[in-house]
């Protein structure tokens, strides 16, 4: 579990931004997933630190221990901010589903900062969700929440690792509570008639051929249609990008199997 002592601040203007920080080294960041936090690369944050690298891991605005917004704000430029507070660039950026967005985002609006990006689970914050299964589950979740049902929406929330294709039987017990308990973290910091101050970037996906650095897009064999989809797509459109499959996982393949994630990383980052 995650204490205040471990973790750094960088003094936004709307509140701190917290994030975690270790390592020497080339500047690698990872930026998680909706509703977790910077824990979801607790297998990821030792193995690139002793690999050579410094490694940051940021809790995204209104998730795990930074600050709600109070006013307008933009992922890129919550990111960017604490790029140029490290002063330690440019760096790796590395997402995973809101993640993803985030550094895509900061590429486009910041791209004097970062020198490779690593999507998982996305593409741009344009999300494109098409497959029933993910549709379902959004319908499920807002249900859940309009209800006040917090507990079952935690419950489902970790229970969706699982994806479309398998039971959440079928993924390792572990995972699935992890996700859940900072689902659950992320979800007490703000409350039901909350308005959503994040501003998304106006039509990312036209300004993807623009991204001049090398783009990796990691998909979990079992996630949903859709978000392959949208990391494919991220790759094939900008001028240097590649695609890879991890079988037999989902959403979350740096959790289901953090070895063969952090080789795949690990040679990307020794290519650049």
């Amino acid at each position: 579990m995650t204490v205040a002592s471990e973790l750094s601040y960088h003094p936004s203007a709307d509140g701190d931004l917290a994030y975690r920080d270790t390592g020497t080294g080339d500047l690698v960041v990872l930026v998680h997933s909706g509703y977790a936090d910077h824990r979801v690369f607790d297998e990821q944050i030792p193995a690139l630190a002793v690999a050579g690298y410094r490694v940051v891991a940021p809790d995204v605005r209104g998730h795990g221990f930074s600050a709600n917004a109070s006013e307008p704000f933009r992922w890129a430029d919550d990111l960017g901010g604490l790029l140029r507070h490290l002063d330690a660039g440019p760096a790796v950026l590395v997402g995973l589903c809101m993640g993803a967005a985030v550094v895509t985002d900061t590429v486009l609006e910041h791209p004097e900062l970062v020198r490779a990006v690593v999507v998982c689970g996305a593409g741009t914050s344009a999300f494109e969700y098409t497959d029933p299964w993910t549709l379902q589950r959004a319908g499920e979740s807002a249900a859940l929440l309009a209800a006040g049902d917090l507990d079952g929406w935690v419950e489902a929330f970790g229970r969706n690792a699982a994806g479309p294709h398998r039971t959440a039987d079928e993924v390792a017990p572990h995972v699935v509570r992890r996700l859940q308990e900072m689902a659950a973290h992320t979800l007490s910091k703000h409350t039901p008639d909350e308005p959503d101050r994040h501003t998304p970037l106006a039509d990312p996906w036209s300004r993807v051929p623009q991204i001049a650095v090398p783009v990796l897009a990691v998909h979990g064999a079992l996630d949903a249609s859709d978000a392959i989809a949208m990391a494919d797509r991220l790759a094939r459109t900008v001028p240097d990008g590649r695609s890879v499959t991890m079988e037999g996982v989902g959403h979350y393949p740096h959790m289901e199997r953090p070895e063969e994630f952090n080789t795949l990383l690990l040679d990307f980052l020794r290519t650049l």
